[in-house]
């Protein structure tokens, strides 16, 4: 098993999710993904059809999103693209506004230098931010 996703479900257990495989399943499906990825994407995807129904997913997805383990993206009117949050792995993402696709930024963030400023006038601990930015993408312009 990769160690990222026994990393992952560790953390599940320590917030109190109990290990099944439909959680493994979703976690890997997760991980191996290049984007993030929506709630017909992965309940559809091979791992997860012979695991679990789509409900369960669902269910899957809102509380490891509730413990902090993926984070949600896109327009609140559209449908939601879940990602696995990976510690001291970050992404930041272009959301189309008009179709609403979602893809990572290839580029260093700019917030890092930020955030280190922030942490060390405030004294926060864990500090983390999620940035994104809303436009329309080249296909719909």
């Amino acid at each position: 098993m990769n160690p990222v996703v026994k990393e992952t479900i560790e953390r599940c257990r320590q917030a109190g999710l109990r290990r099944t495989k439909a959680l493994e399943e979703l976690i890997s499906t997760l991980l191996e993904s290049a984007r993030p990825m929506t709630l017909t994407e992965l309940a559809t995807s091979k791992r997860l059809t012979e695991q679990c129904d789509k409900a369960t997913v669902f269910r899957l997805l809102q509380r490891l999103a509730e413990h902090s383990v993926v984070r949600r993206l896109g327009l609140h009117e559209r449908a939601a693209y879940f990602t696995l949050l990976v510690p001291g792995k970050h992404s930041d993402y272009l959301i189309c506004t008009s179709c609403g696709s979602i893809e990572p930024i290839k580029a260093p963030c700019p917030v890092h230098q930020l955030e280190d400023e922030i942490r060390e006038k405030t004294g926060f601990r864990n500090l983390y931010h999620e940035l994104e930015f809303f436009g329309v993408c080249p296909k719909c312009a």
